[in-house]
């Protein structure tokens, strides 16, 4: 008998297990598929710090939420439709984000008593009503894949690992999902594994094969591919997105790239990209230590390479010294921040954008340096070329700002042709550039340009341009150790004018405002720019104009940045953090800015902005 297939505009998959149970892989594999369809999506990974947290218990439950359309979409999603649970801690985890009428597919052979009692179940919530409000599907995953393994000389365990797979498989046909890409990306990875490789190819197919054959699922669905802008299009994380950014800007400048890094969640992606692309010029060091790591990044600048650090928050605490160091030095460095729940060690795999301040102020002395944020997964790699661009036209360190929710969050990403990349020129001293009264010629290393009041970047070993390079505060020209008064007072305002010079060459702060008759303006930073452009989509559906604006330069804020803020009556600024952002504002332009904030380790969603924000816009 033929099953129903009904067409769907959008749907929000939730997978969710044990931290062993595979979930990130199902996830990526359900997300590549449906990327390889054409769907636009967005994914959001949530997984705890532990390498192998206690299996059953809600400490250790991993999940992965996709949202897949036919339209632009901007967030991961606010609630699944579909949440697909393998054990009782993964229901009651996840349950509560669940909306009544949505589909839950559990794994029923992981509700034994003693699991139940793991998460504090009295009664199984599959026999007592607490799931009459959803459709539920009871699967047996687990006994369902063990039979479909038999034949195979592997072991229960190793059959009992492969119920993701049959899962995915099941998912697939639900959602009309090509399971081609999959089973080539099992037989890499489990090249060396013959009986792996055919085991969970087997079980993939096994899934699929019991969503057509069973009458539990009478319905399949179809998402169309989305209307996106023509171009080759893949599917990309955050730190990958960075990575190549980095790459393309190293490239763009003519410059080898040197990556120190310390390993550190959520950035160590980042360096583990890199490390794969040698043949670009990138040279990668995994330090003892974070400080280390930024040390040997400063010194690559120093000797005409591009030096960067990736790290997260208790990393760039740890750098601050060798970031004022580089402040001083005037080198270009650039400083990739992913931030993370803090302080401390906090919450490691979670999310947040809480070092807003220690990316302004978390040195010591006056101590300024440029500040960008990436505000979605594939933005990264246009916010590490402009960090780079900045870095080495002004010769300061810029602090990158991204986040683990853009980190391990993907989106399609248009490959840009090279030709619409921005140009980045470095121009190295190479002769004299001083002429001294008896017309005699000297290498001055504080002479500065006119424009960007940057300071001559002489490659060590260069004939005639010997200098002194250090922390010692330098005098104006000549950079000779200098303690006198007047001279620090000069050079500290020179270092900070040309930060400040940065804001003539960046773009003007533009307002999102259709009809042009918003009263309420919304200013977001970072990765809350998905959930604040899907409340705004909303909001305007309803009939209320509002207008978004959103920052990549938080330091130094476009030019415009005040004028923008003052043609609104009202400024409202959604912030993982408590008001960071909203702080700077108001004691900078004396703003009265209402600020949204939100700290629980996982981003904003549409929904509760879209409240938050249609009530200030209906009573402004």
């Amino acid at each position: 008998m033929a099953k129903q297939v009904r067409q769907l505009d959008r749907v929000v998959i939730r997978f969710a297990g044990d931290s062993g149970d595979g979930m990130q892989l199902t996830g990526d594999r359900f997300t590549a598929e449906s990327a390889q369809l054409g769907n636009d999506l967005s994914t959001l990974p949530n997984f705890p710090a532990e390498i192998r947290a206690p299996a059953g218990t809600l400490p250790g439950v991993s999940s992965f939420q996709l949202h897949f359309a036919d339209y632009d979409i901007l967030t991961p999603g606010d609630a699944p439709n579909v949440l697909v649970a393998m054990n009782p801690a993964a229901l009651k985890a996840n349950l509560p984000d669940v909306p009544r009428a949505a589909e839950i597919i559990v794994n029923t052979d992981e509700f034994t008593k003693r699991n139940l009692a793991k998460v504090g179940y009295d009664v199984n919530p599959l026999e007592d009503g607490t799931l009459d409000a959803y459709a539920v599907h009871e699967v047996p995953l687990t006994s369902l894949t063990v039979k479909a393994l038999e034949a195979f000389d592997i072991s229960k365990k190793d059959a009992e690992r492969s119920k993701n797979m049959f899962a995915l498989g099941l998912l697939s046909w639900m959602y009309n999902r090509s399971v081609e890409g999959t089973e080539t990306f099992l037989r890499k990875k489990f090249a060396d594994r013959p009986e792996l490789v055919e085991a969970n190819v087997t079980a993939l197919k096994a899934g699929w094969n019991y969503g057509e054959t069973t009458e539990d699922f009478a319905v399949r669905y179809e998402v169309k591919p989305a209307k996106l802008p023509a171009g080759t299009y893949r599917n990309i994380t955050g730190n990958t997105a960075l990575a190549y950014g980095l790459i393309a800007a190293s490239v763009r400048a003519g410059l080898p790239l040197f990556l120190g890094a310390y390993p550190i969640t959520p950035a160590s992606d980042v360096l583990h990209e890199l490390s794969k692309h040698k043949k670009f010029g990138v040279l990668t060091f995994q330090a003892e230590d974070e400080i280390a790591a930024v040390a040997a990044a400063l010194g690559a600048s120093y000797g005409g390479a591009l030096g960067v650090t990736s790290t997260s928050g208790p990393g760039v605490a740890l750098k601050g010294e060798t970031i004022g160091l580089a402040v001083m030095q005037e080198l270009p460095l650039v400083i990739c921040d992913i931030q993370r729940a803090g302080p401390s060690t906090g919450m490691p795999t979670k999310t947040e954008q809480a070092d807003l301040n220690m990316a302004l102020y978390g040195r010591h002395g006056e101590s300024p340096a440029a500040v960008i944020a990436a505000s979605s997964p594939s933005d990264c790699f246009y916010a590490a070329l402009e960090a780079v661009r900045i870095a080495v036209t002004y010769r300061v360190p810029v602090l990158l700002l991204s986040d683990g929710y853009l980190a391990n969050g993907s989106e399609p990403w248009r490959l840009p042709k090279v030709a619409e990349l921005p140009e980045i020129t470095v121009d190295f001293a190479t002769a004299h550039n001083h002429e001294n009264p008896d017309g005699s010629t000297e290498f001055w290393p504080y002479l500065r340009d006119p424009e960007t009041l940057a300071r001559p970047w002489a490659i060590p070993g260069t004939p005639g341009l010997e200098h002194r390079i250090g922390g010692i505060e330098k005098a104006d020209g000549t950079g000779n150790i200098s303690y006198d008064p007047a001279n620090h007072d000069t050079m500290v305002r020179l270092r900070q004018a040309k930060v400040d010079a940065i804001a003539r060459d960046i773009p003007d702060l533009v307002a999102d405002d259709p009809s042009g008759e918003a009263r309420v303006l919304v200013l977001g930073w970072g990765s809350t720019y998905g959930p604040i452009g899907a409340a705004v989509r909303r909001i305007r559906d309803n009939g209320h104009p509002i207008a978004q604006a959103h920052l990549r330069h938080l330091n130094p804020l476009p030019a415009n940045t005040e004028a923008l803020l003052r043609s609104y009556d009202k400024v409202v600024v959604p912030e993982m953090n408590l008001g960071q952002l909203a702080q700077l504002l108001r004691a900078k332009f004396l703003i009265d800015v209402i600020g949204y904030d939100k700290v629980r380790g996982l981003p904003f969603t549409a929904g509760e902005l879209e409240s938050a924000l249609e009530e200030i816009v209906k009573n402004v």
